[in-house]
């Protein structure tokens, strides 16, 4: 015991010793080992930041199954695939992976010729038992490797308008594609990730990850996780400007367009002086700020949009002696204001505007399960690129249904305008059909939203 204490005084007397003689050099060394680590928690957020600089890592807001890969964003899909046909500015259908076309007297059987010497993303050879199409009312049909049959159930003179979607063969190879899918990152068969690598050396590869929120989105892009991302939300945009390292672009979106549906089914609705009273209620200076305001369901940037169309004016005045004349003591308790939270500042906006001349609304708030019973709805309504909406305006599709909407005018011209593959006579029936429209609105249509685009530097 006597031994053991020793060589421990011993030690002990040593390494006071060894402190002694090397304090300054612990000292400092303990000093410099503080920074570092303070620095590198600092910093780290801009190490990211340059790591990344040299890719280009895009944040978006989605949730996609991993068995769907095809359900992607088009503009993903563009750049790992082409597509049959494809449409330019003008609205004309030009061929792509598809050369050539027919179609029967009835336009009912269409064959389309497929392109020779192509390769798919993995270098094999594409041919027409690779393309595959999921129409509920049409039938596909692979006569041999280069010539695809389509059998429609009814006439459409613009069929081959739904083939330019990009064709993506399972699980995601693409054909002729500016990039190949590297890797895909999956977790509870969501898609998190997508890793784009390019085909061409002059093109930089492409990263892809998904969030489940805006905000979510916006935390990554400050811990530089990401180095570009899409948001809607103007003020949160505008703090971005101030930030050195980071630039924000402007733009419309003109593939949604934020409207407020009438239930026609509501006698009173239907009346053409009340949907004009609700028009001239709305102070749509409100919403100058966060989007470009419309007077059609066709964007500006369409072929066929009709720019001479009367434009809404607010007129609170007259809202107010049109309401009073038209709503009886049993009516004011009856009009539902249906919307969805996201839409809630919006919702607040307009229905204080109908309050304010008269109409009585109550807000509340739907699911995308569910719809329950409404008289406004104000939801946004995806815009497709061609102006064929026969599915949102005909009465016999499920949509006008929902909202009682019925004008046999609208119908007819509908109708001739997916009936002909002729653009000047498709653009006269949608310029006739956006002024009857116009004359006899399904809804009040409001603005397309402003998307800004931050980007690091």
């Amino acid at each position: 015991m006597a031994i053991g204490t020793r060589n421990v005084r011993y030690y002990y007397w040593l390494f006071l010793e060894f402190i002694r003689k090397h304090n300054k050099l612990i000292f400092f060394s303990f000093l410099i080992s503080v920074i570092t680590a303070v620095s590198i928690v600092t910093i780290s957020p801009y190490i990211s930041s340059t790591l990344i600089r040299d890719k280009k890592v895009i944040g978006l807001v989605g949730s996609y199954d991993a068995q769907s890969f095809d359900k992607l964003p088009d503009d993903i899909l563009a750049k790992i695939s082409s597509s049959l046909t494809s449409v330019n500015e003008k609205g004309i259908v030009l061929p792509l992976l598809a050369t050539t076309w027919e179609h029967s007297a009835d336009e009912k059987t269409y064959v389309f010729k497929i392109r020779k010497n192509v390769l798919l993303n993995n270098g094999k050879l594409f041919t027409a038992h690779n393309v595959s199409f999921s129409f509920s009312d049409v039938k596909m049909e692979v006569l041999d490797d280069y010539t695809i049959r389509f059998q429609l159930t009814r006439p459409l003179a613009i069929f081959p308008l739904y083939l330019t979607k990009p064709i993506i063969v399972y699980p995601y190879i693409g054909v002729a594609g500016l990039y190949s899918v590297e890797k895909v990152k999956v977790r509870n068969d969501v898609i998190q990730e997508v890793v784009l690598s390019p085909n061409r050396k002059d093109v930089s590869p492409i990263t892809y990850i998904f969030f489940p929120s805006e905000g979510e989105m916006i935390t990554a892009y400050k811990r530089a996780k990401i180095n570009e991302m899409p948001i809607t939300n103007r003020t949160m945009a505008n703090a971005f400007k101030s930030w050195n390292n980071s630039t924000v672009i402007k733009s419309v979106s003109y593939d949604k367009l934020l409207s407020l549906f009438y239930n026609a089914k509501n006698p009173l609705i239907k009346e053409k002086d009340f949907r004009n009273a609700v028009e001239s209620a709305i102070n749509y200076s409100a919403f100058a700020e966060i989007g470009e305001l419309v007077n059609s369901s066709l964007p500006p940037s369409s072929w066929a949009y009709n720019a001479h169309l009367k434009k809404k004016e607010t007129d609170v005045e007259f809202a107010k002696k049109t309401f009073k004349r038209m709503i009886t003591a049993s009516d004011s308790a009856k009009f539902t204001f249906l919307t969805y939270y996201e839409y809630l500042d919006m919702a607040d906006s307009i229905s204080s505007d109908l309050r304010g001349a008269g109409l009585p609304v109550d807000v509340t708030f739907a699911s995308y399960s569910t719809h329950p019973e409404f008289d406004f709805m104000l939801a946004y309504l995806t815009i497709p690129t061609d102006p064929d909406q026969y599915y949102y305006w005909h009465s016999t599709q499920s949509f006008a249904n929902l909202i009682g909407y019925k004008n046999l005018k609208v119908d007819k011209l509908l109708e001739v305008g997916r009936s002909t593959y002729k653009i000047s006579e498709r653009k006269e029936a949608y310029i006739d059909m956006q002024k009857t429209v116009s004359d006899d609105p399904p809804a009040l249509f409001l603005f397309y939203p402003y998307s800004y685009t931050v980007r690091r530097k």
